[in-house]
């Protein structure tokens, strides 16, 4: 499965959309690591806790996402987009949405 930001793909004409496909998760980390997080608030410098939920995050809505497209019959997802709400403190929904299309060759 093609996957990207752009409306288009080099060397592919899209023959047809098929629509929206969306893949969501909500993730939170275990209090441990909430309060290990925390404390790096307050000194400073990356929460790494927070980056590793959210990667977990963005691949986890990204296979949902594909697993959508794919069940269309979609050759790509085009148009690519991700976005994250806080849903409860220390809990976060990440979101990735693009259009499936169908491609030829040019």
């Amino acid at each position: 499965m093609l996957i990207t930001s752009s409306e288009t793909i080099e060397g592919k004409k899209i023959s047809e959309t098929l629509g929206i496909v969306k893949g969501n998760t909500i993730r939170a980390k275990h209090l441990g690591k909430d309060i290990i997080a925390s404390l790096r608030n307050i000194i400073g410098g990356e929460i790494k806790e927070y980056t590793e939920m959210l990667n977990e995050a963005r691949d986890q809505s990204v296979k949902r996402m594909v697993e959508d497209a794919e069940k269309m019959g979609a050759d790509a997802i085009v148009t690519v987009r991700f976005t994250t709400s806080t849903v409860i403190g220390g809990a976060a929904e990440l979101l990735a949405y693009g259009t499936a299309v169908k491609l030829k060759k040019r």
